[in-house]
């Protein structure tokens, strides 16, 4: 679909519209929002909204066109399949239950590098949903050039549209549907505005490694001599945390790719979680939830208007979107050189994997292919113990090729930077959850500035015998006794035992990649477990 193929669809939606509202910024967004209803500002000026039955994505109702470019490449175990013929009508039924609305049409770049970057357009019905990706990609007149060449993306969002399963063919009346080819997204039947950030993110991670760029969902900051650092983790692991350092300047929270010229972040804001935030502990986060402009997802707001980051009787998921300059140190130009340290976070709630480990380049793809943390115990009713999750890539969900197309990208990555890799475990020492305690954050940092500014190059270290990787002996201003986890546990032989139980996890979650994953690390941890 070329750029005039898209320029007419967005034509012609624009004329079936009873008012299109091109490019508008914050303050008129934020008036239409609370004008439409729905939306309130908190007592320091951000926008209050609810994303009613939808607290999140909806993995289960995501589909990719499955055609000529599609069908040999496309990890279909973790995508849904939708016909061409059925994508086609639902875009046709989706225009038309758009004519004759209000629209909202927002045109933004996604990709700071003017060599790998998208030209999207996304129309909307809804106000707050225009701001909510205004805040998110890269807005044009924000010293960021659209390139010439730059693909063009169009997204269609109807929250209130509702797909029929036997019309459309979808599994409910929720969808998100990409067409890889024609680079298209509609999105109905759900007003979490993530699954548009998200549509974005899929259609690059599709299309990156055919240009020899390795998508990467991760934060990523810059060091005292502009060297770039890497932050991988799913959700609680810390990774927006640990990343927003204001001595370290951030090229983003989410969303990057690694090229031949090093690191670009593919967004233009960032997507906060906003559980439990406070002043004290996450500081930029904190200030910037007091920005006019900024979206606050699912946030109770009390009587003075003040937002009750603690309370979670909507949902955990509290989020708070708002554009990267409103944070007091970013990169110029949102994009890095060669990372030098790429860090894999992880908040191991079953106390066995140490606070830092240093990986070697077989370890690092194993690690990343694994994705591990765990969630904790008491989240479900019946639930008594830590439970492991594995997300592969660190973003299973947004990855339309198999894993191993990623894994082999960072290897080759890994090789040509020499960067050092990290396993960081923001979880439990002294037990599992429940029993152990969470490793404090001052700790944390303190490994993390140690592995960041090169003092743990040269450093003593013992080898883990379960897992192969090597753990320092020693990190000034860290008790050496925590970087021994089998030592903090009051019961050794119980550490045994959770520790051989998590290695057959890990060996069981790796046979799905079969013979396309080699990583030395994997015949290490089957080697542990007999």
């Amino acid at each position: 679909m070329t750029l005039d193929d898209h320029s007419t669809l967005r034509r012609t939606l624009a004329e079936a519209a009873a008012s299109l509202s091109e490019n508008a910024i914050a303050p008129q967004l934020v008036a239409a929002a609370i004008k439409a209803g729905g939306a309130q500002l908190t007592a320091h000026g951000a926008l209050s909204v609810e994303t009613g039955a939808f607290t999140g994505r909806s993995p289960k109702d995501k589909f990719i066109v499955r055609d000529g470019l599609t069908a040999e490449k496309v990890w279909w175990d973790n995508s849904g399949a939708m016909t061409p013929a059925a994508f086609d009508l639902l875009l046709a039924d989706i225009t038309a239950h758009l004519s004759g609305q209000n629209l909202f049409r927002q045109d933004l770049i996604a990709g700071a590098d003017p060599r790998h970057q998208y030209d999207v357009t996304v129309l909307t019905p809804s106000a707050w949903h225009a701001l909510f990706i205004r805040n998110l990609l890269i807005r044009p007149d924000e010293g960021i050039v659209k390139s010439e060449a730059a693909t063009p993306v169009t997204i269609i969002h109807a929250p209130l549209f509702l797909a029929d399963p036997a019309r459309h063919g979808t599994r409910t009346e929720t969808v998100i549907a990409l067409d890889m080819s024609r680079n298209l997204v509609l999105i109905a039947g759900t007003h979490y505005a993530g699954e548009i950030k998200k549509s974005v993110f899929s259609l690059f991670n599709f299309h990156a490694p055919r240009q020899g760029v390795l998508p990467m969902h991760c934060s990523a900051n810059l060091g005292p001599q502009g060297e770039a650092a890497l932050f991988f983790g799913l959700s609680g692991t810390g990774k927006t945390t640990l990343s927003n350092d204001p001595d370290r300047p951030l090229i983003g929270d989410d969303e990057h790719g690694w090229g031949d010229q090093g690191v670009f972040n593919l967004e233009g804001g960032c997507y906060a979680k906003t559980v439990k935030l406070s002043a004290e502990a996450e500081p930029e986060i904190f200030a910037a939830t007091r920005t006019f402009g900024t979206v606050l997802e699912n946030v109770v707001l009390n009587d003075n208007g003040m937002p009750a980051f603690d309370d979670v009787s909507r949902t955990e998921n509290t989020r708070a979107a708002y554009p990267i300059h409103v944070l007091p140190s970013v990169a110029k130009g949102s994009t890095g050189g060669t990372p030098k340290t790429v860090v894999f976070l992880t908040a191991d709630a079953f106390g066995v994997l140490p606070p830092l480990a240093k990986l070697t380049p077989e370890q690092a793809v194993y690690h990343f292919l694994s994705g591990y943390t765990a969630k904790v115990a008491g989240t479900e009713r019946g639930v008594t113990e830590p439970q492991a999750t594995f997300s592969a890539c660190f973003g299973a969900p947004f990855m339309p090729l198999h894993p191993t197309v990623y894994g082999d990208l960072l290897a080759e990555r890994l090789r040509m930077s020499g960067a050092q890799a990290w396993l960081l475990n923001t979880g439990w020492i002294g037990g599992g959850y429940g029993a152990g305690k969470r490793i404090d954050i001052a700790s944390t940092r303190r490994l993390l500035t140690a592995a960041l500014n090169g003092e743990l190059d040269d450093a003593s270290t013992r080898f883990d015998p379960l897992f192969g990787f090597a753990v320092p002996l020693a990190v000034n201003g860290v008790d050496s006794r925590l970087l021994d986890p089998r030592q903090c546990w009051a019961d050794t032989d119980a550490y045994d035992v959770q520790a051989l139980k998590l290695v057959e996890l890990f060996r069981n979650n790796f046979k799905k990649f079969g013979r396309q994953a080699d990583a030395d690390a994997g015949p290490r941890l089957a080697e542990a477990a007999e």
